[in-house]
Parts: C-alpha cells; structure tokens; sequence
C-alpha cells in the first residue's frame, strides 16, 4: 500500500501559483517558474526549489546519472567547503568571484565554484601506476560563486547544483577517448531532455587546458551569443565571424542567443603538474596524469527547456521533464457524484503507474484550468458534470494543445496510450 496516498493532491500540496510574474522578472523562464510555483527568491541570487520544481530537477539529475553511469563514470561526492592550499597551489584562489573564508583557527578556506582541486589532490594521493589508469568519475554537488550580477532566476545565481566529471588518463590518446565518451554522453542526456542544442568551439577561461567546447540550447533568454552557419557553429567569443559573414563551409553566418547548459574541457597537466598527480609507466618513469573536466547545469536544462516551449499560456514541458505526467482535473464539489468519478479516474491512474497531480481544491473552474495550462504537464484531464452526462471526461495534451473525450471507462487506459503517444481514441 501507498504509504503517502495523498501527496499528490493539490488541495494539500505547496505548489503556490501566482497571476502575475516578479516586477524584476525579464527572462521567461524566471517569470513562470516563480508564477508556476517552481522556485522562490531567498536573497540576490539565491533561490528555493519547491516541491514541483525539487521533481523536474530531480527527472534532470536522473538522466545525468543514467548517461554518466553508462560510460563507466563513477558518482562520489566532495566538501563543497575546501582548503584554500590545493587552490594556492594552481594559481586559482585570487579568482575575484569566490568566497573566501577563515576557520576560527584562522586556517584559509574556500566555498569550491567547481572541483578540479579537490579531485586532483584525491588522484595524486591513490594513483601510483599506469595499472591504476585510466579512471572517471563525477558528483552533483552544490557550487557557490560570489556572482557580481545575479539575474535571470536560475541562470545566473550565487548558488547552484552542477554535474561536474572529471577523467584521468596516462597520455593525450586516452584524453581523447575520454572526451569523446563524454561528448557522445552529453548529447544523449540533451537529446533525453528534449532540448535543440548544439555544440560549439569554446574558450577554455578560467578552466585551462588546451580545448573546448560548450553546448548550447538556443533561446531568447541566452546570455551568449553563437555564430551558426552551414556545418560550422562557434561562441562568438572564439570567432571572428559577424551575422552575415560568409560562412566556412558555404551559407551565411547568423548569431543568435543561447543559453549554456554544458562544456567540456581538455585539461592536460593543468591540475596534475601543481598538484602532484603522477603515475609511474611500465618501465618506472613518472608522468603527470592527463586530465578532461565535463560540466552541466541542471537548473540551466530546466530553465532552457521552458524558454524552448513555452507560449502564451504557460509552460509546456518536455515529457521527460514535466513535475507529472498528467493533471487531473475536477470541477466538482466534494460528495458530488462528479467528484466521485474523478476520485475513482485518479485512483485508476496512479495503479497505473501515471505520475498524477489532483487538483481537488475547492476552487472555480477558472483558476484550475489557468493553473493547469501554467504548470504545462503534458497531459491535463478535466472531470465535470456535464462530460459525464455525455459519459466522457475532457483530456488535452499540453504540448500540442489536441483535444480528446475520453469514454469514463476507459480514461485511464486511453490516457496512457495518449502518454504513449498512441493516441486517446
């Protein structure tokens, strides 16, 4: 049995919707994730994920999981607070955007913006030889970074969750090897997620190493701006190419803004040389270890997701995505032969194994469609009195806006093959 039967009806769920965006809400991704009631404001740059939200980066962090996992890279998880040492050490701690701190012995720490130090210092202490190479791992770990413009709801923040990998290899080949299992990685994960990106030439920054690339997923929101042209895409940072230059291989450049959800990068003995990471070969001789670094942002593949699909009305998510798979509407009061029929169709779905929001408020018809349409789960089913009297109940699908009645007895069977994409029927 059920030990939770209830959490997912509305009338005792926290999902606080809103009619009207925040006055400072430019992006549209941080208009309806706040109106959806996906996130909250805590302080500049600091954001709350509510419980519907909490569920979309969950399905986010999955995938990653699933993907990373399935090219051998190991999850672990590493100190978010760290010894300023290891940062010294690589030339990184003056960087200007992270919070430094003291213990009460004065010892200097950091609040990591991202791990290479840390997983560097944990490979030069276990690594002797070329026998224990090569190896990848990865965490979803929180970052902190002492942004001086937070904006954008998630998008730029001073806290937030990311994915990063990091690889170790004897020499450059097994860097490749590496980069290009991540690359292949990253394009399932996006794909999954239901995301139009691509993947272009990058700086390597603050990071190191001696090559790049980004992953970008087009939106109006973007903070970035990419040069796309006919077999050729690059940051604009890394081209000299203008909107409307002639293209590389043929065409005409277009730019157009984009918001970066990965990158990837080749680290070499960026990391390892500073830090000591060494392995001895088969005849004795010691080598700095090869590095590769692979970051993503969970919130950054929500929030591009809704830039992506979302219209007039509210959010529209990709399946994979959405906090449910179906909302189930009902018009009727409590005790109502109405409310009865809708009780029985959500019992139904959820032996079914649909991942169903009831909204069973007792509040008008009005505010449960508008909310139904804001929150964008792919399916919305409507049980009223007037469809039942005709033996049906109303289901439409978020992302296409089709209309389907589906007979009372079968809802729950059609509305799985309306999941399936078989159609209701």
């Amino acid at each position: 049995m059920d030990r939770f039967p209830l959490v997912t009806r509305l009338s005792q769920s926290f999902l606080p919707t809103l009619k009207d965006p925040p006055a400072d809400a430019e992006a549209v991704s941080h208009q309806l994730m706040v109106r959806a009631g996906l996130i909250r404001q805590l302080g500049a740059g600091l954001w709350t994920w509510l419980p519907a939200g909490w569920r979309v980066l969950r399905k986010v962090e999955t995938i990653i999981r699933e993907e990373m996992e399935a090219i051998g890279c190991q999850e672990m998880l590493m100190p978010v607070l760290q010894p300023a040492e290891p940062w010294e050490k690589t030339g990184r701690y003056g960087i200007e955007e992270m919070f430094k701190l003291e213990d009460r012995r004065g010892s200097p720490l950091v609040l990591a913006m991202t791990h290479e130090e840390s997983i560097t210092q944990h490979i030069a202490q276990e690594v002797r030889s070329y026998r224990d190479l090569p190896i990848m791992v990865f965490q979803i770990q929180t970052k902190e970074r002492d942004e001086p413009r937070p904006r954008a709801g998630v998008l730029r923040t001073r806290e937030f969750t990311m994915k990063d990998a990091y690889s170790f290899d004897r020499d450059e080949a097994g860097l490749e090897r590496a980069y290009a299992l991540q690359s292949e990685a990253y394009e399932r994960i996006f794909d999954r997620c239901g995301l139009r990106w691509y993947r272009v030439e990058s700086d390597v920054g603050m990071m190191g190493g001696s090559g790049a690339h980004e992953y970008m997923a087009p939106c109006a929101a973007g903070e970035d701006a990419v040069a796309l042209a006919p077999g050729f895409a690059a940051n604009v940072e890394v081209t000299e190419l203008r909107d409307g230059d002639p293209g590389p291989e043929g065409g005409t450049v277009a730019v157009e803004p984009a918001i970066e959800v990965g990158n990837i990068f080749k680290l070499g003995s960026r990391y390892s040389e500073p830090l000591g990471a060494t392995y001895l070969d088969e005849h004795g001789e010691e080598h700095p270890i090869v590095m590769g670094c692979y970051g993503i942002g969970p919130a950054r593949i929500v929030a591009a997701a809704i830039e992506q699909t979302a219209d007039e009305r509210g959010i529209a998510w990709p399946a994979a995505l959405a906090p449910w798979d179906v909302q189930l509407v009902s018009l009727s009061k409590a005790g109502e032969p109405a409310r009865e029929a809708a009780d029985e169709l959500y019992a139904e779905l959820r032996e079914a194994g649909v991942d169903v929001l009831y909204d069973d408020r007792d509040a008008g018809a009005g505010e449960k469609l508008t909310d139904a349409e804001l929150l964008g789960c792919p399916l919305r089913i409507v049980v009223g009195r007037r469809g039942l009297e005709n033996g049906v109940v109303e289901a439409g699908e978020r992302a296409s806006g089709a209309e389907h009645e589906l007979p009372v007895g079968e809802a729950a069977e059609r509305a799985l093959a309306l999941l399936r994409g078989d159609g209701g029927g």
